[in-house]
């Protein structure tokens, strides 16, 4: 028999595992804009080589969250306020578009599972996990972008939305706007079942732009 080649899959899964962590993160402000990522202290708290931490940092690079920059390592993207308003305005108009169209041509199959997940999304809530609130949350946005039938505009809302990540994850950072923005995905979910176009459209700009002022508000 010949010999069998190492196995790499064990080294993925430990390079998507501190991805996940890490990302975690910097979403919840563990890690501040600016801040330099110390690779030494971080392989020791995870326990790992210096390998899968790389791999974890070019895909959180490759995400927006991280600057690589050379001879000085990852640092946390600092953002200004102008720049995530602009990008934000931009989201909210395509997240109208994708409502519109969702509501117009969705299979009820894709509208049910919409539901389905804005249920979920209520149970997290009420669970106070903001880490599978935030995972379904985001499901929600792409499965009503997926559902608008247009993949020009899912290439180009994924293009921006990895820019804002960590400011969409701290927009609900207070009980009041977390209970918000459960409500206004029931409003949505309600508009798009009922095929009403105009009110999807308006209600998935508000969305965004809801957590813009809260952004804003807490800045």
């Amino acid at each position: 028999m010949s010999q069998l080649k190492p196995d790499p899959i064990g080294r993925t899964a430990l390079a998507v595992e501190i991805t996940n962590r890490l990302r975690q993160m910097i979403l919840e402000g563990v890690m501040q804009p600016g801040e330099k990522i110390n690779e030494k202290a971080l392989t020791t708290q995870f326990g790992v080589s210096r390998t899968p931490l790389r791999e974890a940092l070019k895909v959180l690079a490759a995400e927006g969250l991280l600057d690589l920059i050379p001879h000085r390592g990852a640092v946390i993207t600092r953002q200004s306020e102008a720049e995530v308003a602009e990008v934000f305005q931009v989201l909210a108009a395509l997240e109208g578009l994708a409502g519109d169209l969702a509501a117009k041509v969705a299979s009820e199959a894709d509208l049910a599972q919409i539901t389905e997940m804005t249920e979920q999304l209520r149970r997290s809530y009420a669970e106070t996990d903001r880490p599978t609130y935030f995972r379904i949350n985001q499901a929600i946005h792409k499965a009503i972008l997926v559902a608008s039938g247009n993949d020009t505009l899912v290439k180009s809302h994924e293009l921006l939305a990895h820019r804002v990540q960590r400011a969409r994850y701290q927009a609900n950072l207070t009980p009041e706007r977390w209970r918000a923005a459960v409500e206004e995905h029931e409003a949505i979910a309600k508009a798009l079942s009922a095929r009403d176009t105009a009110t999807a459209s308006r209600l998935m700009q508000d969305h965004l732009l809801h957590k813009l002022t809260s952004i804003r508000v807490k800045s």
